[in-house]
């Protein structure tokens, strides 16, 4: 989507969305912050996928932009900025000269790289070294700051240590511990906690065109676990009844049934990342449930230990192209034996 606004039916970038739900009392420290004059120039925006961090980082840099002076920020309650107005409209074109946006970008053969490019990282010096175009604050949106590699999160620290004068950079990361250290500890961290139940509905009824009154919004509501991204993924296709499918096998560990392991591998065959997706959603939600479940401390570590495998397992899968069915197998292994203790 390059243009202002999202095709009927498709489910708007966050540059585009206006509206943002929940996170009042983040929304609200971000702007005593800038009213105050005392704006930390990074800000890490932390929490599960798919509950607005993205949003919120657009929100700030929108709100900013329209509103360089913290002055003329003394009248309003939220970072809402009225889309007809020339900052928002050049944001939703991506065409303002003072937003940079680090993420991803397609190599030489048009495919879409699996991190941040330290070529594309290095774009901040010359970025936040020139004037604003518009004589206010330059931004810096990262998407997500958990993909910047080596060389790209060492490029980006730089900046983040020597920051110029009205300067703003806006880290989304679903994961903030797996940060260097360097990075996190030169932010400002804003952590957003997973969404309601009514606030997944009200947004995700909102994205879709949905009626609240859909059955299977209401079934994604109950299973995004606080995400309005998960509820979107799983109106998709048959992904409700994988989750369901997939569920059913966690319920009955440490018991596994290497049949219905098989048929699983067959569905999540082929390129599709929303399937394996759901898959290692599912995985991670029955992790987070043990772990709040433990109170010794070896057993917390022996949970933590399987979910770092699982994750690594995931990252060379979806890196190198591997078939899914082994995927499958091993996680369910490590489940089991972590069900079995």
């Amino acid at each position: 989507m390059n243009g202002e606004a999202a095709e009927p039916g498709e489910v708007p970038h966050p540059r585009l969305t206006s509206a943002l739900v929940g996170h009042a009392a983040a929304e609200r420290l971000v702007l005593d912050a800038y009213r105050s004059g005392r704006m930390p120039h990074a800000w890490l925006i932390g929490g599960p996928a798919g509950i607005g961090k993205a949003t919120l980082a657009y929100r700030i840099a929108r709100y900013v932009l329209a509103h360089p002076d913290p002055r003329q920020a003394a009248g309003t309650s939220t970072l809402a900025v009225d889309p007809a107005h020339p900052a928002a409209k050049r944001i939703a074109a991506q065409a303002h000269p003072d937003l940079l946006v680090l993420q991803r970008s397609e190599n030489e053969r048009g495919t879409l790289r699996t991190t941040i490019a330290v070529d594309d990282a290095r774009r901040t010096v010359q970025f936040f070294g020139s004037t604003a175009g518009e004589g206010g604050w330059r931004v810096c949106i990262v998407d997500s700051a958990d993909e910047l590699n080596a060389s790209s999160a060492n490029a980006l620290l730089k900046i983040i240590e020597e920051p110029p004068s009205r300067s703003l950079l806006l880290l989304v990361s679903h994961a903030p511990g797996r940060l260097l250290p360097t990075i996190r500890s030169r932010c400002r961290r804003l952590m957003l906690s997973p969404l309601a139940r009514e606030e997944v509905l009200a947004a995700a009824a909102r994205a879709t065109g949905r009626s609240h009154d859909d059955p299977a919004l209401a079934a994604a509501a109950d299973a995004a676990e606080g995400s309005v991204g998960r509820a979107i993924s799983l109106l998709e296709g048959e992904t409700l009844a994988l989750l369901d499918r997939i569920n059913a096998l966690l319920a009955r560990l440490p018991d596994v049934d290497p049949e219905a392991l098989h048929d699983l591998g067959d569905r999540l065959s082929g390129t599709d990342p929303g399937v394996l997706a759901t898959f290692l959603d599912a995985v991670t939600a029955w992790l987070v449930g043990r772990l709040r479940a433990e109170r010794e401390l070896p057993r917390l570590a022996q949970v933590a230990e399987v979910w770092e495998k699982v994750a690594a397992a995931a990252r060379d899968v979806e890196i190198y192209n591997l078939e899914r069915k082994p995927l499958v197998f091993s996680v369910f292994g490590l489940l089991a034996d972590t069900a079995r203790r």
